[in-house]
């Protein structure tokens, strides 16, 4: 039964496209479970995050048969009509064991060697865990990757002068606004990314928070402990009078932000430049508002490109990374398959290699 993994990333396919196959997380049990009643998959799990949909899967077909079926569940599943090629990736044994562990160690990120991704992975791989739509096969992969990403972060310098969205939006603000003092934030949606860039921002000499999301507890709780104010979610574009900067990570369906709302509340800012950060997939904010006099907005793919300058100067630690990450997927091979006196292999590899 190999593992295969099916999917769209940043580096296949641009955000308009990912952003139409994303999975809300409370969807992600029901989907896993009508993907193992179809027969495609025996376990599961499903990847969604702003820079990818990922589907892993334990299947009792052949590759090619499981590749259509999966690639066939995901356009159905999310009534696209349009054409799908390049976009979308497909992986057999060893590939998509290789690829999970490249995910999990930063190594296939937009920002090269961050570790929020591991902590996405982890929450994917519970949901499914929980729900009993994993076994043996993906357990096994799942803790190898976890185990392999903590080998890295101890033994490399991957994460050494990375760059996170966090700070690649300190770099655009500095450049755009002059200067972050006394330049005040709006945070859309208090999830984790949202947080860590309220944090860089505030940092580098940001003042006056205003944190708002759909649950008002969590909006309180991220402002009391940045030193901010929450505001509520269902009028929040009456901050945008005094607010500076905009970071937008909320979990709506569709745009929250457009021209049609954002012209007359330019008119009360003066005209004073606006930077929207937008890093929610589905995007929440109408690329047409770039075209807007002292608008400036950048996505997660905005985000990419600014990063990828940075790629040089760890290409030495990814070679030690690949080097280590092809190391565990022959010791992994060597546990799941058969071995040639009958069962499985023993586990002498990860008594000696796993932390």
């Amino acid at each position: 039964m190999p593992l295969v993994v099916i999917g769209l990333s940043h580096h296949s396919s641009p955000v308009e496209l990912r952003e139409r196959f994303a999975f809300a997380e409370a969807r992600i049990p029901d989907a896993l479970e009508r993907l193992r009643h179809s027969g495609i998959a025996d376990e599961a799990v499903i990847l969604s995050t702003c820079n990818r949909v990922e589907i892993y899967a334990a299947t009792p077909l052949e590759p090619a048969a499981a590749f259509a079926k999966l690639k066939t569940f995901l356009v159905t599943g999310h009534d696209y009509h349009g054409r799908l090629d390049d976009q979308i990736y497909a992986l057999n044994e060893p590939d998509s064991l290789q690829h999970l562990f490249r995910v999990a160690c930063g190594l296939d990120s937009m920002v090269l060697g961050e570790t929020e991704i591991l902590g996405q992975l982890k929450r994917a791989y519970e949901i499914a865990r929980q729900h009993q739509q994993t076994g043996s096969r993906l357990n096994k992969a799942f803790q190898f990757a976890f185990n392999v990403a903590k080998h890295i972060r101890t033994e490399t310098n991957i994460q050494r002068g990375s760059v996170s969205v966090a700070s690649v939006t300190v770099q655009l603000a500095e450049k755009i606004l002059d200067s972050l003092n006394g330049r005040a934030v709006l945070v859309i949606g208090a999830g984790d990314t949202g947080e860590k860039t309220a944090r860089a921002l505030l940092s580098h000499g940001a003042r006056g928070l205003l944190v708002t999301n759909r649950t008002r507890a969590r909006a309180d709780a991220l402002a009391d402990e940045l030193g901010g104010r929450a505001v509520p979610f269902d009028d929040w574009t009456g901050a945008f009078e005094h607010i500076d900067i905009a970071i937008s990570s909320s979990s709506a369906p569709r745009f929250i932000l457009d021209r049609a709302i954002l012209e007359p509340l330019m008119k009360l800012r003066q005209q004073r430049p606006l930077l929207l950060i937008d890093i929610a997939v589905p995007r929440d904010i109408d690329p047409e508002v770039d075209f807007m006099e002292n608008v400036y907005l950048y996505n997660i793919d905005d985000l990419q490109t600014i990063a990828n300058n940075y790629l040089k100067q760890r290409q030495e630690e990814i070679a030690r990374c690949e080097a280590i990450i092809a190391e565990r997927v022959k010791g992994l091979l060597v546990q799941i398959r058969p071995h040639p006196t009958g069962g499985m292999a023993r586990d002498a590899w990860c008594v000696k290699g796993c932390s």
